[in-house]
């Protein structure tokens, strides 16, 4: 972080120098610097943090995460998934840092971001609401805003109206990519931690990150409610097709048509819309064990 903060320092003493020659003040030129930076994000939750504290139009790349807000479909450049894009379609951009995520960048890529000298940082992201706290006040940090208190102030609002179930719902997480492609959630995954905020428990136990479903697992783990991006539910034809899967129909979530429905961005990002994405999942938990 020192590093590239450094790095911004000396470009904007050189750019200072220059122009204060023809503007004794030289705090135009300053501004003008600081709203025309180029920062390629490469996280969906870092993108959103950057757009809320006011540098969307600084994005000119982003990953296919980065869909929120809905604009930065239209304003920055898509290069495709962080696991998968090339150094070269980034360097086209002549960014002036990068911004990603330890949990989805991939060595590769990190390797040849670095030694491309373009300055770039890595940022810790946490599955939690405090972590997702302190990821807004580092992004914050590196682009010198220290206006980022709203957002957290809001995360804190949202969480504050959650009610609480006197009986905890198990929910089953399942990703999508049409009926080929089903896997779960299991402990320590983005999902199980949004679940447990919301006042749910994760329907897997046992197993870690995300298995492919099977009808024996479903069935054992019973879930009381079944949790789907709005996008994996589309690629399965909707709930009809839900209800098609092999043993979805016996679980208690399958019997009650307890199905909840959210979309991807929203539920998994850890941004700025965590405590929004809590009280969303808990309405619907509240919805389904009234059923």
């Amino acid at each position: 972080m020192k590093n590239i903060k450094f790095l911004l320092a000396i470009c904007l003493s050189t750019i200072l120098i220059y122009s204060c020659g023809n503007n004794p003040t030289g705090a135009e030129n300053q501004e003008t610097l600081k709203s025309n930076l180029k920062i390629v994000s490469l996280n969906g939750a870092i993108s959103e943090i950057v757009s809320a504290l006011g540098h969307e139009h600084e994005i000119v790349g982003r990953d296919v995460t980065s869909t929120y807000p809905e604009s930065l479909k239209e304003s920055a450049q898509d290069l495709g998934h962080v696991r998968t894009l090339s150094i070269e379609s980034i360097i086209a951009l002549n960014p002036d840092f990068i911004f990603a995520s330890d949990k989805d960048i991939n060595p590769d890529l990190r390797s040849k971001i670095q030694e491309s000298g373009i300055p770039f940082q890595v940022f810790e992201q946490k599955y939690t609401i405090e972590g997702t706290k302190e990821l807004i006040k580092e992004v914050a940090n590196m682009l010198e805003n220290d206006d980022y208190q709203a957002l957290i102030d809001k995360i804190d609002a949202d969480l504050a109206s959650l009610q609480t179930l006197s009986e905890k719902p198990k929910v089953l997480y399942i990703y999508a990519r049409g009926a080929g492609t089903l896997m779960v959630a299991g402990e320590n995954t983005p999902m199980e931690s949004m679940i447990n905020i919301a006042g749910g428990i994760n329907a897997v136990q046992g197993i870690e990150d995300f298995k492919p479903l099977t009808p024996e697992s479903l069935i054992q783990s019973n879930p009381d409610a079944i949790l789907l991006f709005r996008s994996g539910l589309q690629s399965l034809g909707g709930e009809e097709g839900l209800m098609n899967i092999q043993g979805i129909d016996q679980t208690t979530a399958g019997k009650n048509k307890n199905i909840i429905v959210m979309d991807g961005g929203l539920l998994s990002g850890f941004g700025p819309r965590v405590g929004e994405a809590a009280l969303e999942l808990n309405k619907s938990l509240i919805e389904s064990v009234q059923k």
